[in-house]
């Protein structure tokens, strides 16, 4: 899942850290995909270092859910397909764009009928402490945090996410994140055809897409 399904199962908590930790792992492979930390059994005596580590843990709970999913393995799937003609001549591997469409897909819709504000977002990242934020990641075993707080500090100044209000924006979101992996992902004509088949995708789960969540959040609630 994205930043913001992330964020929707802790939506009401007014604990920044635990926040922070449910994206961190997203974030840091945003920042530098050669980070990689395991935090999952640490104990600090911090309370907001250790609330960064359950939420920390909560993504990888919540992922775990999510891509085992009938919803993901379908929806992935047929957005695979729908996607390929819009695909020619792009090296980006049909699978992978199906599974970050129907991603974004979803952090659309949760904004877009309001079930999460990126207001709300934001104000909770603008709530954390850099020191304590280092604090984890040193504990954690990252020896240098200044790559992952360049990009950190980019990404909360961008404000990024609320454009995922504007369901045209999503083919742009799609191409930049696949430039990560491929220089050129994507053609103009490449991007007004993923514009198309991704709103027209959008109305057509924009009745049940909440079936998903209420999945997850009953198994959160049963663990």
């Amino acid at each position: 899942m994205n930043f913001l399904s992330h964020f929707y199962f802790d939506r009401d908590s007014d604990n920044c850290y635990l926040i922070l930790g449910t994206i961190l792992p997203d974030l840091l492979k945003n920042a530098d995909k050669t980070i990689i930390l395991h935090p999952e059994k640490l104990q600090h005596h911090n309370p907001d270092v250790n609330a960064i580590i359950t939420g920390w843990n909560k993504h990888l709970e919540v992922d775990r859910y999510f891509h085992s999913s009938g919803f993901f393995i379908e929806h992935s799937h047929l957005l695979k397909k729908q996607l390929l003609p819009a695909m020619v001549g792009s090296p980006v591997k049909p699978f992978f764009l199906g599974h970050i469409a129907i991603e974004l897909i979803l952090d659309n819709l949760l904004l877009t009928t309001q079930k999460v504000t990126a207001d709300g977002f934001y104000d909770h990242l603008d709530g954390c402490q850099k020191d304590t934020v280092n604090e984890f990641l040193t504990f954690a075993g990252l020896k240098d945090t200044t790559i992952f707080f360049k990009f950190y500090e980019d990404f909360k100044k961008s404000r990024y996410l609320y454009s995922y209000s504007n369901t045209k924006e999503i083919a742009y979101a799609l191409k930049r994140i696949c430039m990560r992996v491929w220089k050129d992902p994507f053609t103009a004509e490449n991007e007004a055809m993923i514009t198309e088949i991704v709103f027209a995708y959008r109305l057509s789960i924009l009745d049940d897409f909440m079936v998903i969540f209420n999945e997850i959040g009953a198994k959160l609630t049963a663990a």
